[in-house]
């Protein structure tokens, strides 16, 4: 085997390495929107599993804005849930230290003096 014939084959295999995450990344994409229904997921599928390069370019197309909106809502999730979880287990600040925050919300104009209310009122219940 020639140096160039090495160096294409490498290539090739770089070739479909990204053949493959592509595809792994379309159809993880298919299977979490919400916006299609089965038999639009199903389809797609199809689609891409009967004309496997032009399935994938005209989902690509079709809906690759979409795919960076969702792989950004799904990441804003993980990131909240996360956050959530380590306050969580972190434990929280004391009920007067929350009413502090709320004044100071309340005094800043941030929140009504309703919105004030309810939250004491939960703070302290």
């Amino acid at each position: 085997m020639t140096l160039g014939e090495l160096l294409l084959a490498i290539f090739w295999f770089f070739l479909l390495v990204i053949w493959i995450y592509l595809l792994i990344t379309i159809f993880v994409d298919i299977f979490r929107s919400d916006d299609l229904s089965g038999w639009a997921k199903a389809l797609w599928i199809l689609f891409i599993i009967i004309l496997p390069l032009l399935g994938v370019l005209v989902y690509v197309i079709a809906r690759g804005e979409g795919m960076q909106e969702r792989r950004a809502q799904d990441a804003a999730d993980a990131q909240k849930a996360q956050d959530d979880y380590i306050r969580e287990v972190a434990g929280s600040d004391s009920s007067a230290d929350e009413l502090a925050k709320l004044a100071d919300l309340r005094d800043r104009g941030v929140i009504t003096q309703d919105e004030f209310d309810a939250q004491k009122a939960k703070i302290l219940s």
